[in-house]
């Protein structure tokens, strides 16, 4: 085995800023082994050890629908591809610039997010969504769902298995040997006993008490305790009151980290953000975050 960690890179959603931002995060340095994944004519120009072309995509005119749903094969090939290199430990470690998930479903890729595709890859593992940065933590009990549904999925079993994920993410691939968790309210002032929602004695409540977890907190508190140093990270219910935390806390520094899966994946903390792609603007901030957390988690995967 190489000393150096090996990392597939997929450079997303060829019309995105997936390339450029991975090109110009290379280009910062990193400490690893590199195969790129993707479009063949985005690959050749960004320097990297190992190559692996899924399709081919040229600038022309075309139907959006028909344009989106070939930029969508593109970007889900490579995914696929990757997660084939993991599993086979070809590579230590994956990281992915964004694909759009609308293009995705056009091409034939029913996920909802990475997330879940990726654990589905791996044999149907459970996994948990987890944004970090030098500053906070947080995971996500539901995902991509509609609000509407998330008082249906938020269930005792599944926080619980999430801050199981969670812990043991913590202890094996972060290095700290005791988590402390907390997990988020999911009403106004953690329900006010009642007044304003009963999930945090019925769901909430019981949860956290199973996991060692403090709270249910409310979300107006416990971000800023966790990053006070309170807290290792912090279970939130549904997808934007964690996601808000993160990014208004972090936002271009925070990186997305799938934990649960049998191979470290990491991701940048933005979309696809086809409206600037090829401008020049886009920051690589995060996916230069996500490649470098990749090689410290694979690192310490190894050791262990």
């Amino acid at each position: 085995m190489s000393d150096r960690v090996r990392l597939a890179v997929t450079l997303g959603d060829p019309r995105g800023i997936g390339p450029e931002i991975t090109a110009a995060a290379l280009a910062r340095g990193v400490d690893a082994e590199v195969t790129l994944v993707g479009a063949k004519e985005q690959i050749t120009p960004i320097n990297a050890q190992h190559h692996v072309g899924v399709g081919s995509w040229k600038p022309r005119r075309g139907a959006v629908g028909a344009r989106s749903a070939e930029a969508g094969l593109i970007a889900g090939r490579a995914v696929e591809h990757a997660a084939r290199m993991a599993l086979a430990g070809e590579v230590d470690a994956i990281v992915t610039a964004p694909a759009e998930k609308h293009a995705l479903h056009l091409a034939g890729f029913p996920w909802p997010g990475h997330t879940e595709w990726l654990a589905h890859l791996a044999g149907d593992v459970d996994v948990a969504m987890m944004l970090a940065s030098d500053r906070l933590r947080v995971v996500l009990v539901t995902t991509h769902v509609p609000f509407r549904d998330v008082p249906l999925l938020l269930t005792t079993d599944r926080i619980v298995r999430t801050g199981e994920v969670t812990r043991t993410a913590l202890r094996d691939w972060f290095g700290i040997a005791e988590p402390r968790l907390a997990l988020c309210a999911l009403n106004p002032h953690a329900g006010e006993q009642g007044l304003f929602g009963d999930e945090e004695s019925r769901i909430l409540g019981p949860a956290a008490k199973a996991l060692g977890a403090a709270g249910p907190i409310p979300a107006d508190t416990v971000f800023v305790r966790a990053m006070r140093g309170e807290f290792d990270a912090v279970l939130a219910p549904y997808h934007d009151v964690g996601m808000t935390a993160i990014k208004v806390a972090s936002f271009g520094s925070g990186v997305n980290v799938t934990l649960g899966l049998p191979f470290v994946r990491t991701s940048p903390d933005h979309g696809t953000a086809l409206d600037i792609a090829g401008t020049g603007v886009a920051d690589p901030g995060s996916m230069h975050a996500a490649l470098t957390l990749a090689v410290t988690l694979a690192e310490r995967s190894r050791s262990r």
